[in-house]
């Protein structure tokens, strides 16, 4: 499985998550994956919330709860974009719904920048 952290945003919204390709990387893994439920082609994602208590992790993007809009977008854009993001990569929801003409930057830059 590969693994990234990233930066979820949207309006007045900052989530740290994780995002889980889930591609087997050996005997062990395939196994329990394909016990699971999981398959490979295409690779699913795996996203969880990282802030608060809720342990939210869902591998569909429907199954965020309804009204969820930031998490389901997110979810969506990562299962098409995974392997084009950097580690710590910012995922503006705004900026993909179009509601916004450029991307927010990290508030890790923004706090570099007040510092």
């Amino acid at each position: 499985m590969i693994i990234k952290a990233v930066e979820i945003r949207d309006t007045g919204t900052f989530i740290p998550a994780i995002a889980i390709k889930v591609v087997p990387a050996n005997e062990g893994q395939r196994y329990l994956l394909c016990r699971s439920g999981y398959g490979f082609d295409p690779p699913q994602i795996i996203l969880a919330n990282l802030a608060g208590g809720s342990g939210m992790a869902c591998c569909d993007p429907f199954d965020w709860p309804a009204g969820a809009r930031t998490m389901r977008t997110a979810h969506e854009w990562l299962r098409d974009h995974f392997d084009g993001i950097e580690d710590g990569a910012v995922v503006d929801v705004e900026f993909i719904l179009g509601e916004r003409a450029e991307p927010k930057r990290s508030e890790r830059a923004e706090e570099a920048l007040d510092g």
